[in-house]
């Protein structure tokens, strides 16, 4: 029999309410040894928690009876909602703890079996574990567009449209010959609907990196040494994180900082000065790392020469308007110094930043998704490139696999094991 486990699942204590949840097969004579009665499912009820040990009184809570399988982890589940101080969730949890065939909760036990009893797939959970981590609004949209299941229901389309094609290779490879198959143009039918789904899959792989949403939008800070490449980049932060010197190549190695404007998270890269001839070996390593991140940047800020960016989508800027004369090249001259056009700069980023992020409601791929998504796309195009129907069924065969490993119907113990350990106790 499945162990019945506890946790607290709301915030630490002292809070205003703790919310204790209790899931498995003893949750509803656990709740009716503390509290009396079931009450009613799904309706709150007020009730006197008691020790059942020796009827001591341990709180008055509001106590939530929700049988199974409708339910967050698809079994039965009860929550006592009481007061929220250390001293009453310590009795509450001792009581608990106490109770034979009852144990604590270990890290994501909870979501684990919302995933291994069908309430959630892979796809889900994995939104919710960015919907706790969301510390700006475009995170905290994704990940909600993910975890209510937007990307998961559109990939449930994707199996129901290969079993049918699947049914229907196989009635053009075994039943050809027969009157109630169209023969004529069955085939055609299949390819059509192979190229409805490839381009519905490949549309899907158009959404913006999840990566990107929870690290921020890499903005990369360019140019020859003393451009105000670190002045500009602590003008943006609001803070010292880059030192700042007259002396060429004080910057030596990439540094970086993270930022959020508008609810966008950034995440912002200074790099050393860009120059044929360094200083020393331990400039040139800087110079090589300054090139890379250059070539990473998701947004690259250009304060060189403007006829030779390194980039041709790199916002060219004149950093020190304060002391050089406009001469009309710049897509934007500002000052860290004196602050003109750092709001302009600040807008320009976000600008940038709405065609990298996923918009409202929609929701951004994991690299684990997008790769089982490439491996979807990959089989299609293999079927659509042959008239051979064995090769077909087995190219079918193939992508309902890798849905299946997107969804978590197959998958290996240690990775799930890693995803679900991540979360907290009460989750």
């Amino acid at each position: 029999m499945t162990d019945t486990i506890f946790a607290l699942s709301s915030g630490a204590p002292p809070a205003g309410i703790a919310i204790l949840r209790i899931s498995g097969p003893l949750a509803g004579t656990t709740l009716a040894s503390l509290g009396g009665p079931l009450p009613q499912p799904r309706r709150a009820s007020l009730r006197l928690l008691t020790d059942p040990d020796d009827g001591s009184p341990l709180d008055r809570a509001l106590l939530l009876w929700l049988p199974g399988p409708n339910t967050a982890t698809g079994e039965d589940l009860a929550e006592l909602h009481c007061h929220g101080g250390r001293a009453i969730v310590r009795a509450v949890e001792n009581v608990l703890g106490r109770i034979a065939g009852l144990r604590p909760a270990q890290a994501g036990e909870f979501t684990r079996r919302a995933f291994d009893n069908g309430r959630l797939d892979l796809n889900a959970v994995e939104g919710l574990a960015d919907l706790l981590s969301a510390e700006t609004e475009h995170q905290r949209r994704a990940a909600l567009a993910m975890a209510e299941g937007h990307f998961s229901r559109r990939v449930d389309r994707w199996r129901d449209e290969l079993l049918t094609l699947s049914a229907m290779v196989e009635a053009a490879l075994d039943f050809s010959d027969e009157d109630d198959v169209p023969a004529d143009d069955i085939e055609a039918r299949i390819g059509h609907g192979i190229s409805a789904l490839a381009s519905d899959v490949g549309a899907a792989l158009a959404a913006p990196s999840a990566e990107r949403l929870r690290d921020g939008v890499r903005v990369v800070l360019a140019g020859p040494p003393n451009a105000g490449k670190s002045t500009l980049l602590n003008a943006l932060v609001g803070r010292d994180a880059a030192i700042v010197s007259d002396v060429a190549g004080t910057t030596r190695d990439r540094i970086e900082a993270p930022a959020a404007w508008g609810g966008t998270p950034f995440l912002l890269t200074d790099t050393a000065g860009l120059r044929e001839e360094a200083g020393d070996a331990i400039e040139a390593i800087g110079i090589d790392r300054a090139r890379a991140a250059v070539d990473a940047a998701d947004i690259l800020l250009w304060l060189g020469d403007p006829a030779t960016p390194p980039r041709a989508d790199a916002i060219l800027v004149a950093a020190q308007c304060d002391r050089l004369p406009d001469d009309g090249r710049h897509d934007i001259r500002l000052s860290a110094v004196t602050g003109e056009g750092m709001d302009r700069l600040r807008a320009m980023l976000l600008e940038r930043a709405a065609q990298l992020l996923p918009g409202e409601g929609d929701y951004a791929l994991h690299m684990r998704q997008r790769t089982h998504g490439e491996t979807i796309a990959r089989h299609l195009a293999s079927a659509l490139s042959t008239t051979d129907m064995l090769i077909v069924a087995e190219e079918l065969r193939g992508a309902r696999g890798a849905i299946d490993r997107l969804t978590g119907r197959a998958g290996t113990e240690d990775m799930l094991d890693r995803l679900f350990g991540g979360f907290c106790i009460g989750k």
